[in-house]
């Protein structure tokens, strides 16, 4: 299949799939005799797979990674699992950063209602977002 054709049916665009191809996510596929791109179904499987590791927030690194362990004969999911747990670590981490911050800027909010803009001195910029605080 043509390159728009592929990019029809995993509802992306050609310039995605080149940029795929560019970065060795897509293999690149064989040519006909006019030098179009002529992709085969495998190449179907390949992009909705870099797609639902996007959308689960893996890196096209670690997407690469995951694909070249399959090209090389193994399975990936034992290097999958082990980046499921790495970013459901982080994401549980950034939760928790994520909390401090949200707290952090309701006390903020309070202190800014209870500021009067004409009292703000020029040389602090903006005592609502005062480093001393």
């Amino acid at each position: 299949m043509r390159i728009s054709e592929l990019a029809e049916r995993t509802g992306t665009t050609a310039k995605t799939l080149r940029f795929y191809e560019e970065s060795s996510l897509l293999a690149e596929p064989a040519r006909t005799q006019n030098g179009y791109r002529d992709y085969d179904e495998s190449a179907i499987v390949r992009i909705q797979f870099v797609q639902a590791g996007q959308s689960i927030g893996l890196t096209l690194a670690e997407i690469r990674n995951l694909i070249g362990i399959r090209d090389g004969g193994a399975s990936p999911c034992r290097a999958a699992t082990d980046l499921l747990n790495e970013h459901l670590t982080a994401i549980t981490r950034r939760i928790s950063e994520l909390k401090i911050l949200k707290r952090d800027l309701i006390q903020l909010k309070i202190r800014a209602s209870t500021l009067d803009p004409a009292s703000c001195p020029p040389e602090s910029i903006c005592h609502v977002i005062n480093p001393r605080h």
